[in-house]
């Protein structure tokens, strides 16, 4: 999935815990071997490959899982979410290597592939139907959650109750750490002046997702455009933020990350605020000033 994936557990014996941890794992690779875009033999970019064919397109349990959520977050967020918005991933991929925008014609061109509308799922059947050519679907904002989940149930399946599951910025916590409230976790700053400082959140049975600029960006004539993509417009966000989001599980919550970072502020928070046990922090720099967002209950979670 493009990132590194770490798993730290609590187990009665070193013999339990290193089975466990290979098999957690080894649960991980499988969901990669499915769902990355980075290998062209993966079942996702076969299933690109077959868009605009009239395919209905048999897929395996977990890309159904995977897809069902997404499409079900693209519908509810209007289409601030949308794994079908792989083509304009590419060109930012692209684009960030030669330092420069990608090249107008061809994002106009890309925009002609992108739209969830454009995928149809058939649940009777589980079949998954892309509607018109080129299209690529993306799952990188949505099934690193999933991966970490599942590894955090192939550990409990196995006997370990208190583990921590991390995949880039996403976080799956079981259980707390023995004599422990729950495993701390930092909330990283905004890497800007007069950013706020680092914070700490205890959590417990719950997934925490951070989405950002941080790491991956390309800045064009003092503008800092993000990985993340507007799939509506097909830009890169330019407000520099951090978003964080703590859900019932990772899965949830790496989904929901993306779609408040492409909503404005307040529309991010009236669309958490219908999403039951979800809540967010946001912290952004549009222009000089840094503003800070959260939902009502995010502050249950700080360190006390």
């Amino acid at each position: 999935m493009g990132v590194p994936f770490r798993i730290v557990l609590y187990a009665p014996s070193q013999v339990a815990a290193d089975r466990a941890a290979a098999a957690a794992f080894q649960r991980i690779k499988q969901l990669n071997d499915i769902m990355t875009d980075y290998d062209s033999d993966s079942e996702l970019s076969r299933l690109s490959r077959t868009s605009g064919q009239e395919q209905a397109v048999p897929v395996s349990p977990d890309l159904w899982v995977v897809l069902e959520r997404a499409q079900a977050l693209a519908q509810s967020s209007h289409g601030a979410f949308d794994v079908t918005v792989g083509p304009y991933v590419n060109l930012w991929r692209y684009a960030r290597t030669q330092g420069k925008l990608p090249d107008p014609a061809r994002l106009a061109k890309a925009r002609l592939a992108v739209g969830y509308t454009k995928m149809h799922l058939d649940p009777a059947h589980h079949t998954v139907k892309l509607l018109v050519p080129d299209m690529r679907l993306d799952l990188g904002g949505i099934a690193k959650g999933y991966g970490v989940d599942q590894a955090l149930k192939t550990l409990g399946r196995l006997g370990v109750a208190s583990a921590l599951v991390s995949g880039g910025g996403d976080i799956g916590v079981s259980g707390p750490p023995p004599g422990a409230a729950g495993w701390r976790i930092e909330l990283p700053p905004l890497d800007a002046s007069n950013a706020p400082p680092a914070r700490f959140v205890v959590l417990s049975q719950a997934g925490i997702s951070t989405s950002g600029d941080l790491f991956q960006r390309l800045e064009i004539n003092g503008i800092r455009y993000s990985h993340i993509v507007d799939p509506r417009t097909g830009v890169g966000l330019t407000d520099h933020s951090l978003v964080t989001v703590i859900a019932s599980d990772d899965f949830m919550a790496d989904g929901l990350t993306k779609v408040m970072s492409v909503l404005n502020p307040k529309d991010a928070l009236a669309f958490l605020a219908r999403t039951p046990r979800a809540a967010a922090r946001i912290v952004r720099k549009p222009g000089d000033k840094i503003e800070v967002y959260e939902s009502k209950g995010f502050h249950k979670f700080y360190e006390r």
